[in-house]
Parts: C-alpha cells; sequence; structure tokens
C-alpha cells in the first residue's frame, strides 16, 4: 500500500483527541474546533463521507466543574461528561452550520458493539445518518457508562467504529505529528509508514502525562492493531494543522501510516475479534495453535491443556498458547465446567466459522 492509494478513500472516520480540542483552561478552544471543522467540511463537501470520534467531553465538563485534574472517582468522571457532551455537541453544531452542514450525536457503550443486534443497529443508523448528508459525532456514552470510562479509551472507539461500517480510511488527528523516534530527545523524527507494528514499534508508544486525556500513543497503537486488521489503514496525524486532513487525503507525507493487512477480517470475523469483553480463555498445546493458524481448523477436546476463568457456551473467549500468549479468538460451544470436565469429546470446542486469528 502506498500513500497515493489514500486518495480513493470515500468513508472517513476521523477521531479528534481532548488535546487537540480544548485550551489551556482545559474548554473548548473555538478557533481550534472551526479550523478542524473548516478540513472536514472540505472533505465532506468534496464528495467524502465522514464520521467523527470526538474526544472532549469530560475535559470539557472538568473546566466548567472546576477541576485542574481529571477526577478519579467515577462519579466526578460521570458528572464532568454530563455537564461537558451537551456543550461539545452545540460547538459542534454552530462550526458545522456556518458550513450549512448538520451533525448528529451517537453516544455508544462497549455493550452497544458487543450486543450482535444493536452492533447492527448502530451501523445502520450511522449509514442511514451519512445517506442523508449527516456528520454524525460519536463519543462514549460516558455520564453512564462504567468500565468504559475506566479503561476505554476513544482511540480504540475509532477503530471499532471504522471497523463496524466499515471504512476506508482511519484518521486521528493528535498533539503530536505522529509515531516519533527519539521521543523526548534532541532529534526527534516522525515515522512515515509502518508496515507491521512489532515489538519494536510498540516500544516507541507511551502512555499520556496529559490532565484531560486517556491513552496516549499506547492506546493509538492498539487502535492500529484493530483497524489495520480490519484491513483499514489508519493514519496519525497533527489536529494542530489547518491543511493536516487535506495532505493526507491527496496522497502526502503527512503524519503516520499504518499499512493494513491485506488478508482483512469480514464483518462477523470483526465482531468476534474486537467487540468483546472475552469472558475466560482456553490454553492448546503447539500442535492445536498449529492446525488452528496453518490449517485453517477448527479446536477440538484433545489440544486443549487447561481453562482459565468461567464462561458459557455462546461466550468469546481467548485462545492461547502455553505461555498464555493470545493468538486467536473464538465463540465457546461448551462452557468451561463442561471442558475442564472433559465432556465434550469429539466435537468442536470452538468451530473454524466461529474463530478468529489475531
Amino acid at each position: 500500500m502506498s500513500r497515493d492509494s489514500l486518495k480513493s478513500a470515500a468513508r472517513l472516520v476521523v477521531k479528534l483527541g481532548t488535546g487537540v480540542l480544548t485550551d489551556r483552561r482545559k474548554q473548548i478552544d473555538p478557533a481550534q474546533l472551526a479550523q478542524l471543522a473548516a478540513q472536514i467540511a472540505a472533505q465532506r463537501k468534496a464528495g467524502k463521507e465522514i464520521i467523527l470520534v470526538s474526544s472532549g467531553a469530560i475535559g470539557a465538563g472538568m473546566g466548567l466543574l472546576g477541576y485542574e485534574k481529571r477526577p478519579a472517582e467515577l462519579s466526578g468522571l460521570q458528572a464532568c461528561a454530563a455537564v461537558g457532551q451537551p456543550r461539545l455537541m452545540a460547538h459542534y453544531s454552530e462550526v458545522f452550520a456556518k458550513h450549512d452542514l448538520n451533525v448528529a450525536q451517537v453516544l455508544l457503550t462497549h455493550d452497544d458493539l458487543e450486543h450482535h443486534e444493536r452492533h447492527l443497529n448502530a451501523r445502520n443508523t450511522l449509514v442511514t445518518l451519512l445517506g442523508r448528508g449527516v456528520i454524525p459525532i460519536i463519543n462514549e456514552n460516558d455520564a453512564v457508562s462504567l468500565a468504559e470510562i475506566k479503561f476505554g479509551d476513544n482511540d480504540k472507539l475509532s477503530a471499532l467504529v471504522a471497523s463496524l461500517l466499515p471504512a476506508d480510511l482511519l484518521v486521528i488527528l493528535t498533539t503530536v505529528d505522529g509515531v516519533l523516534e527519539n521521543f523526548g530527545k534532541a532529534n526527534p523524527k516522525t515515522i512515515s509508514v509502518i508496515d507491521k507494528i512489532d515489538s519494536g514499534i510498540e516500544k516507541l508508544a507511551g502512555g499520556t502525562a496529559s490532565e484531560t486525556a486517556v491513552g496516549g500513543m499506547k492506546s493509538k497503537i492498539e487502535a492500529a492493531k484493530i483497524a489495520v486488521r480490519s484491513g483499514i489503514p489508519l493514519v496519525i496525524a497533527s489536529g494542530k494543522k489547518k491543511d493536516a486532513l487535506a495532505q493526507i487525503l491527496a496522497g502526502g507525507d503527512e503524519g503516520t501510516l499504518f499499512v493494513a493487512q491485506p488478508n482483512k477480517l469480514q464483518g462477523r470475523k470483526r465482531w468476534i475479534a474486537f467487540c468483546h469483553h472475552p469472558k475466560g480463555a482456553v490454553l492448546v498445546d503447539n500442535g492445536a495453535k498449529k492446525a488452528l493458524c496453518e490449517s485453517g481448523k477448527s479446536l477440538l477436546p484433545p489440544g486443549v491443556a487447561r481453562c482459565e476463568g468461567d464462561f458459557n457456551a455462546g461466550d468469546v473467549i481467548r485462545i492461547c498458547d502455553l505461555d498464555g500468549t493470545e493468538f486467536a479468538r473464538g465463540i465457546a460451544k461448551f462452557s468451561s465446567e463442561e471442558i475442564r470436565e472433559r465432556k465434550p469429546t469429539c466435537v468442536e470446542l470452538v468451530h473454524r466459522d466461529d474463530l478468529v486469528i489475531l
């Protein structure tokens, strides 16, 4: 894949981080929001379909409620989100109205994407909005969600939304120019293209010291893993540059491009792989791992060394090697109790159609 291929992207997911939306007072920066809206409006008027995944609700609420640091307690986070989300959407409605564009608020939790019917309903809603020329603006439903606030981040959400549609391109606009070599040193350098996410790339990623954000580059690398496995290229670039989006879609050397994998997952396999909190795990021997990864086989009882956690038939589980490294996910046909008791003997524990190699 070359950067020229990005010119043909027709459906984009654009993620805007808290750092590019708020000012030093931790409130929405009107000038910055206006220039981002102008970039997005230009691409929309050029015929691109664009979905926004926007952070900033908790950050906006922090300033309004007088928090100087991101609250540690759940109730504080939820209060900030409840106050900040309508303010955030009011700003978006105003800036896009100047470009004769309408926006829609879509609040999601991980459960919405995990539950298959709600997953499909979310996709249908987004596709309908796009067909009507509306820009959907997605955020986690932080005012009521639990684990999502504590563990989630909008980098991952943007990758899940891109996978859900699916999109042709995911762009994460942030406060840095991309993935940097020698970060924090005298000679930092932006990596232009990443063909494979290996341990060396992961070592370049860190968290964040921001008082309003979560995740940092580490979460963006995790989002990239989801996107590229779904066959979707991802670009991390600076949201401070007024022509960043135009440069990316013109095939320019802007930000860091993560190249999509050619063997992309189809819709149901993407749902199994990325839209669940696995309920448990099975550890398999080397023979079973080879059969799954190289021969396209189902998981059979003899290959299972042991179970971890408690799960029921129909739950998505992790499939790991003997070292505990996850290499696949699948829908269990039997409960952990049945597997531990060796009740299934010659039938698939996880059928190949319900199994994804990560």
